[in-house]
This record gives structure tokens, C-alpha cells and sequence, in this order.
């Protein structure tokens, strides 16, 4: 079966596939040793609270021994050896280091941090969960490692890694703009609703902030610039998601916090409404064909918002929501009476180039204006 492949032909059995499962599983390996060995720096303070690290020393163990076996498998057969070799450097680098056996003790809590698990466990785990839905509902047949995957997982990584200042820059924002607004009867009164009515709250109340945020995005020239860093994309999937300018990225997270913030929601309901936004920002751009039926005039969909990524004439500035799509079919801002897929996607004309680093130059730079 012959598939596209970063602009080549990919054939089952030519070792491209196990050379490049090899290399991912022994690069997040090295990084996690890494992370073992500098956890107060390297390690999300939130996140480390949560997961057992028996279990993830036992995961690495695992994904060694899958990643070597894959690269001997490929030496044995003479295929993708470049792939096998790299791994296998990574794999011994890692074990160097002390692979899965490295102790952790006691560490400070309070120092600067990247989020290198973070980025592991959600690489290891939406890759699991989204190629697999991908591959089992399909919109269109498309690779795994699509055209642009290597500049959305330089987003992916980067986005991840930021992930500690992003929210020390919205716990400032939020506390110096907004500390005014907090009033201990309002989040008293909040905090007595049934926990489903609070998580349909924060749910609401946080998709209303980022719908006026993004039209507005879309509708000031100056912000555009910015915003069309994600819209750039041209084939849609569980990672097209990732690409976002990192100024975009704060100050949305800065604002959607804000309610969030002045409203006091129990804890347990901040924590599902969580894992409900990061499901579904991927899931929403996923390459997926669904049908919900009657309530995608209620849930925005993979489908409904494959319309606002869209080149098509009748998708420009049009499915602003995240989480509800009545909120634009309220406001007159949703795709109607078209085809149930759009034709292409990106922005129209081009002129976005590839790569982290110039996207995240490009809206500052003096060049003609682009089109939406």
C-alpha cells in the first residue's frame, strides 16, 4: 500500500515506519532521563503530583526495549539503518545516564520549570489515543506523519515546554486586572450549584471569553498577523492544533482564565474542565468523521471546526467557538447550507513559512498583508 510521506512514497515494509517509531520512543526516553535527573527544572509541578514515577520508570523500560528491537529489527533487514543507528545512539545515551533506574529524592518545589513530562506523557499519550481514532474514522486518507508534521511538532514541544510560564503569565494577568471583580458571595453561590451545572458554567463562560477573543483575532487586522500562524496549516490532524504563535498563546490563556479565576469553581470541576479543553482542542482538528447528529448544532465537532479552518470562500471568519456551536449559530456566525467536508484548508495565497522560529518572527516582520 502505497501512501505520501513527507513528499516521497512510504511502502509497508521498506523500515520507515519502525525507523521512525524507534527514534520517537528513544528521544522522549532521553529526555526522560533527563527530566529524572533535573525533576525541580524539567518537570511540571501539578502534573508530577498526579502520576506514579514506578510507572513511568516501567513505561521507559518498555519503550527502550521496543525502540531497540525496532532498530535491530531494521539493521537485520538492511532497511532504514540511518533511523535504526540514531535510535540506537539515543538508546545508549540514555542507558549511560542510568535509563529507568535513576533515583529521584527530595527537590525544591518552587523553582522555574519546563514542562519536558508534560510534553512526553501527552506526545506518548494523544499519539496512542488520536492516530488510532484517525485511523479507525478517517475524513481523508492521509499518513500519519502528514506534510508540515515536522513544524507542528516543533510546536507541540514548544508549546509544552512553555507551559509553566504560560500560567504564571495568566495567574498575574488574571490577579492584577482582575482581582477587583472577586467577591466571596459570587464564588460562595457558584460553589453551591451542582457540581454538572458549575462544569457547563466554567464550560460556557471560558467558550463565550475565547469566542470574543477569536473573532477578534480575525477581525483586527493587527491581531490576524498573529492568528495566522494557525491557520496556516494545509492538512488537518491531532497535532495541526498545536501551531500557534506564542503570543497568541498567552493572551488567550490569560483571558480564558479569567473566569475561571473570579468565579471560584471547585477544584475537581477545574480539573475535568481541564482535561475536557485539552481533549477536544485536539480532537476538534483531528482528520475524523463522526456523527453526532442533531447535537453538532450544540457540540463543536472536528467537522464544524474544519470550517473555520478552511480556504473555502464560504468558511472566512466563520465557527469562532471551541466548545459550544450555538454560540455561533446564536450569532450568525456559523458555516450553513454547505457540503458536509470544505475543499482545502490554510490561508488563501500562502506565504506562511515553514518552521517554529520564522513563524513566530513572520507577524512581526513587514511584509504583504494576508489574506484570509
Amino acid at each position: 500500500m502505497l501512501n505520501k510521506l513527507d513528499g516521497g512514497s512510504f511502502k509497508v515494509g521498506d523500515g520507515r515506519l519502525s525507523g521512525y517509531m524507534a527514534v520517537a520512543l528513544a528521544v522522549l526516553s532521553f529526555f526522560g532521563v533527563i527530566a529524572f535527573h533535573f525533576p525541580e527544572y524539567l518537570t511540571t509541578p501539578q502534573l508530577r503530583q498526579s502520576y506514579d514515577v514506578n510507572v513511568i520508570r516501567h513505561v521507559m523500560f518498555v519503550a527502550l526495549v521496543i525502540s531497540g528491537s525496532l532498530g535491530l529489527w531494521n539493521i537485520i533487514r538492511n532497511v532504514n539503518k540511518r533511523a535504526a543507528v540514531i535510535a540506537w545512539c539515543f538508546i545508549s545515551v540514555t542507558i549511560a545516564l542510568g535509563g529507568h533506574r535513576v533515583e529521584v529524592g527530595d527537590f525544591p518545589d518552587n523553582t522555574p520549570y519546563l514542562g519536558l513530562d508534560w510534553f512526553i506523557l501527552d506526545l506518548l499519550g494523544s499519539t496512542l489515543i488520536f492516530v488510532l481514532i484517525e485511523k479507525l474514522f478517517p475524513f481523508r486518507k492521509q499518513p500519519v506523519l502528514r506534510p508540515e508534521w515536522q513544524t507542528d511538532l516543533q510546536h507541540f514541544l514548544i508549546n509544552h515546554l512553555i507551559i509553566g510560564f504560560a500560567l504564571i503569565a495568566g495567574n498575574q494577568f488574571v490577579n492584577v486586572f482582575f482581582g477587583w471583580a472577586v467577591s466571596d458571595a459570587i464564588q460562595s453561590s457558584v460553589q453551591q450549584l451542582p457540581w454538572l451545572g458549575q462544569l457547563f458554567l466554567v464550560l460556557l463562560m471560558a467558550d463565550l471569553v475565547q469566542y470574543t477573543l477569536h473573532r477578534a483575532y480575525h477581525e483586527v487586522p493587527f491581531l490576524w498577523r498573529f492568528h495566522s500562524v494557525h491557520h496556516s496549516v494545509e492538512s488537518m490532524d491531532w497535532l495541526a492544533g498545536s501551531r500557534q504563535h506564542i503570543a497568541e498563546l498567552i493572551v488567550t490563556r490569560c483571558f480564558v482564565l479569567t473566569p475561571i479565576f473570579v468565579f471560584g469553581f471547585e477544584k475537581s470541576v477545574i480539573d475535568a474542565y481541564i482535561i475536557i479543553v485539552g481533549f477536544q482542542a485536539v480532537f476538534n482538528h483531528a482528520n475524523v468523521n463522526i456523527n453526532i447528529g442533531w447535537l453538532r448544532y450544540i457540540l463543536v465537532t472536528p467537522q464544524f471546526h474544519h470550517w473555520h479552518h478552511a480556504s473555502d470562500k464560504a468558511a472566512i471568519d466563520r465557527n469562532y467557538a471551541a466548545h459550544f456551536s450555538f454560540i455561533d449559530y446564536i450569532l450568525k456566525t456559523a458555516v450553513t447550507g454547505e457540503s458536509k467536508w470544505p475543499k482545502a484548508y490554510g490561508i488563501v495565497g500562502g506565504g506562511m513559512p515553514q518552521g517554529w522560529l520564522k513563524q513566530q518572527f513572520y507577524p512581526w516582520l513587514k511584509r504583504r498583508k494576508l489574506v484570509k
